[in-house]
């Protein structure tokens, strides 16, 4: 998608027609500006790294590097026949997916199914990782508006990811997704997180696998993409795996291959957790 080269950011004296689309505004006054913070970014980075298991380090490293460009791209889509088609028509991301039942429906051999089964086997739901970031947010961060629309579309969209790309949720996978992730969504944070997190699995490797490699193939994947956070995800759930992976140019990531054969030729589970991955890894 083409950027818009300022952003847009509507102040109070705007009127109705330019700061509201459809039922509720675009942006409601008082949203943050998107500005870059290093020094908490990596305060940040350093705790987490003391305790990979600390999840609460997570959010505020994207607090400070987030994508600056947000607004732009919501603007862009929400100002189209296509966007406000596919908000009136999918409200909520989280009811449809975790909506198994429904989903099961749906042929063998779709995305639906090929979602159900990793969020089963994974004990995931997309509800929960709702209520995982709602820890981090405080009242004043929530905005009845478009735009928490768009942003929960690219919180929701997090697991299908994983499904359409074949990166699971060992150590590597995780990094390859954020790297995905950051060409789809440019916050900083999915870059530095994806990258600085290949380096800490290399740390204590006793095994060469080809990490960096990956997670630019994973980059690469991301941008090659259309953003899926902006697909009707209803259609998509609907297509065959394989189909939907050819519609969208995902390949089959080879260098994420490639690093999980040789760590189980060397009888080292990439699936075991996390922190046997970066151990053995």
């Amino acid at each position: 998608m083409d950027s818009i080269a300022a952003p847009f950011v509507p102040s109070e004296t705007d009127s109705p027609a330019e700061s509201h689309t459809g039922d509720l505004p675009f942006m409601l006054p008082g949203r943050p500006a998107m500005r870059y913070d290093f020094p908490k970014a990596w305060h940040h980075f350093k705790e987490l790294v003391k305790d990979k298991e600390n999840t609460a380090e997570v959010f505020p490293i994207f607090m400070a590097l987030p994508w600056r460009g947000v607004y732009d791209a919501a603007r862009a889509f929400l100002s189209s026949e296509r966007g406000q088609k596919i908000r009136a028509s999918e409200p909520s991301l989280v009811t449809i997916l975790d909506d198994h039942a429904s989903l099961r429906k749906l042929p063998a051999g779709t995305v639906a199914h090929a979602y159900c089964d990793f969020m089963e086997r994974e004990g995931l739901s997309a509800q929960g990782l709702v209520e995982e970031l709602d820890r981090y947010r405080s009242d004043d961060m929530v905005f009845k508006d478009q735009m928490e629309w768009y942003f929960n579309r690219l919180r929701d969209t997090h697991d299908l990811m994983h499904v359409l790309t074949g990166f699971g949720r060992d150590a590597l996978g995780e990094q390859c997704v954020l790297a995905f992730t950051y060409s789809q969504q440019p916050a900083l944070a999915h870059l530095f997180l994806g990258y600085a997190g290949a380096l800490e699995i290399r740390k204590n490797a006793q095994v060469k696998v080809p990490l960096l490699r990956a997670v630019r193939e994973g980059q690469r994947m991301g941008k090659a993409c259309p953003r899926i956070a902006e697909m009707p995800i209803r259609e998509l759930l609907a297509m065959p795996l394989d189909e939907a992976r050819a519609t969208l140019g995902i390949r089959d990531p080879r260098f994420y291959r490639r690093a999980h054969a040789a760590w189980q030729a060397a009888g080292i589970d990439p699936y075991d957790l996390l922190a046997p991955v970066q151990q053995a890894a």
